[in-house]
Parts: C-alpha cells; structure tokens; sequence
C-alpha cells in the first residue's frame, strides 16, 4: 500500500515536471502563481484608488455640489480632526459589499457620460431621485457604512442630550437604523423631500 502511494506521489511529481510544449506544468504553475499575485495586487491598487477623496472630486459634478456642501459639515472638520471622506459613507468596507457598490457605481458613470447632472441645475433636478436611491441602499445595509464608525453600544447616552437619548433608544429598540433619522448629514437635503423623509 505504502509502494502504492510513492509510486502515485513520482507520477504525480513526474507529471509536474514534465515539459507541456516547452515549459513544465510545474514552471507554468508557478508562473501563474505570481501573475496571479501581480494580477490581484494591481485590482486592489486600482480598487482602492477608487476610494479617495480625490479621486471623488475629479467628476465636476461631485467637486461643485456635494463636495462643496460636505466641506461645511462635521464629517469633514471638527474638533478631534477625525475625517470621514465620501468613500467611508458610500462604499463597503467588505469585499462582496464592496465589488458590488463599485459594479453599481459604474453603471452611475451613465449619468456622467450621458450628462443628465452635468450642470448644478441638472443635478439639482435629480438630487432627490438620487438620495432616495442612496437613503434606500443605506437601509438595506441597515447602515452599515455610518456604523463603521457609530454605534450603539459605543454611545455614551448620558453625554447626549435628552431628546437624541430617546430617540436613539427608541431606534434600537425597534430595529431603526442611522438613516431613518439622519437624512442631510453631509449634504443638503433635497427639495421635494416626503413627510416621512423629513
């Protein structure tokens, strides 16, 4: 039995060594092993590239609208100079999350390339119609992207004013999440806005 498995193991080891056209299945293996590496390592780099601010505000659309709202909110200057930037609210930190908001977000470029908010009075048409989109997507996830960074159990309730206390209490206790409530954190909210939105 043992002869068996070594003779398997050489023609195993053989099989790998043996020349495929002019390389070895063993030389080509590991030849796309490290292709592989560079492949993944440059996805990630590009990926994450995706992600800064800067690469946000290269659109003109975001650099003249919301960009210029969110310059003027907490999330982006405040006491302890901890900043949030537009990928930290708007993409997964997950993988799976991740790759589909970047799949979704490139079917967005249609707007771009199409120019339905080119102008701010064109964006300004939409905006509603794209922060329902947005608010919807937050709910979804049952905001996860704001949770990265707030939670329940880290809030300390007594430092809160009473009225933030209770409705956060009352959040947690009926299963709300961030932006049922905190619609316009970062930027303007839209005109046309429902009752329940407001």
């Amino acid at each position: 039995m043992a002869e068996n498995n070594q003779g398997m193991i050489r023609r195993c080891w053989s099989m790998l060594r043996r020349p495929s056209a002019k390389y070895s299945l063993l030389t080509l293996l590991g030849g796309g092993f490290f292709a592989g590496i560079i492949f993944w390592g440059g996805f990630n780099t590009a990926m994450e590239a995706t992600n800064t601010l800067e690469f946000c505000i290269t659109c003109h659309e975001m650099r003249d609208t919301v960009y210029q709202e969110y310059q003027k909110t907490i999330h982006y200057q405040n006491r302890t100079g901890v900043r949030a930037i537009c990928s930290d609210c708007h993409v997964p930190k997950d993988w799976v999350h991740k790759m589909a908001r970047k799949i979704q977000a490139s079917n967005e470029l249609y707007g771009k390339v199409m120019g339905t908010i080119d102008t701010p009075e064109k964006f300004e048409a939409k905006r509603l119609e794209l922060a329902e989109h947005e608010w919807r997507r937050m709910k979804a996830s049952d905001s996860r992207e704001c949770r990265n960074c707030h939670s329940f159990a880290g809030m300390n309730g007594e430092a809160q004013k009473q009225r933030a206390r209770k409705q956060h209490e009352l959040a947690q206790r009926d299963g709300g999440t961030c932006i049922d409530c905190h619609k316009g954190i970062a930027h303007n909210k839209p005109q046309g806005m429902k009752e329940e939105d407001e």
